[in-house]
């Protein structure tokens, strides 16, 4: 890896890591979800660095792709599981990392289980271990803990410009030899339930990602797709970002992106959720892989660890 390559991924890593902080700060009881959202973004791009997702704050059941609406006004209650996914990037280096939080406290055996499993695969890294061990180490943490691993989410690799590149990091037992290979990035990220630890499609979306640009006959759809072209490019965006930003309105963006889902120019990333009124907690790092050293992007969950 290009040394001003690497030093793009560690600034988005401290970046990253900052925002977190924030976001615990502003996330309290009461607190609305759109405007923590908003709030968590807007602090990113005062560093320096672009949100390479909408800010993920998935409640209770809902595992990963929530994002608050244009127009929401849930608010976080003491008792909510929440799951604040975040991701930095600059010039299209990515760092990506999630927490979950509970304030009443009841579910903090949850929330440390899949910690532990993140903390767990982290320690692993300096022994060079295969994707097999990775996944065995985290089912293995969960489910002595008394919970559920998410078996169908994985960790990945980070791209520029892509979020989730090849290849998937499975969280459970497995036989897949392949090594962590020097020179790339990649996320570990376990996620453990209180139910039957197998996420589903909800009929909700309002996070999706470019495509395959492709001409379109519909006015918004055209507008929608040049807008994302330029700005997010392969990175996915949230339907709230567009309402803001081109000053569309509702029956106008509703009907530019069923367009382009359609024409199959950009893709849906429902919300994905275990069973109702079950709960999901997640724990997430990223880090860089070079000959011999493994360098955490967010080094408080894990610490820079050398290969022996």
């Amino acid at each position: 890896m290009e040394k001003e390559v690497m030093e793009k991924y560690v600034k988005a890593g401290n970046i990253l890591f900052e925002t977190q902080e924030y976001a615990k700060k502003i996330l309290q009881p009461g607190a609305e979800l759109f405007e923590c959202a908003e709030k968590i973004e807007e602090f990113i791009v005062k560093k320096g660095a672009k949100p390479a997702f909408p800010v993920n704050l998935s409640l209770n059941e809902n595992a990963a792709h929530q994002t608050p609406d244009w127009n929401e006004k849930t608010t976080l209650k003491d008792s909510d599981v929440l799951k604040v996914d975040i991701g930095v990037h600059i010039d299209g280096y990515i760092a990506d990392g999630a927490f979950t939080i509970n304030h009443s406290g009841e579910h903090k055996q949850l929330i440390e289980a899949a910690e532990l499993a993140l903390k767990n695969a982290f320690a692993l890294l300096d022994k060079d271990p295969s994707f097999s061990e990775i996944g065995t180490v985290i089912e293995k943490t969960i489910s002595e803990k008394g919970f559920k691993v998410v078996r169908n989410l994985t960790g990945h690799g980070l791209a520029r410009y892509l979020q989730h590149a090849p290849p998937s990091i499975p969280n459970i037992a497995n036989n897949i030899e392949k090594k962590f290979e020097p020179g790339k990035a990649y996320a570990i990220e376990p996620f453990a339930s209180t139910a039957s630890g197998y996420v589903r499609e909800s009929g909700k979306v309002n996070i999706f990602m470019l495509e395959e640009p492709r001409p379109v006959r519909n006015t918004h759809a055209r507008k929608i797709m040049r807008f994302v072209e330029e700005n997010y490019k392969t990175l996915p965006f949230a339907e709230r970002w567009l309402f803001r930003e081109l000053k569309m309105n509702e029956f106008e963006l509703r009907v530019g992106l069923r367009q382009l889902l359609r024409e199959k120019c950009i893709k849906a990333y429902p919300i994905l959720h275990d069973v109702p009124n079950s709960f999901v907690a997640q724990a997430e790092n990223s880090f860089i892989k070079l000959e011999g050293e493994i360098i955490p992007l967010v080094v408080p969950s894990a610490g820079k660890t050398k290969s022996k």
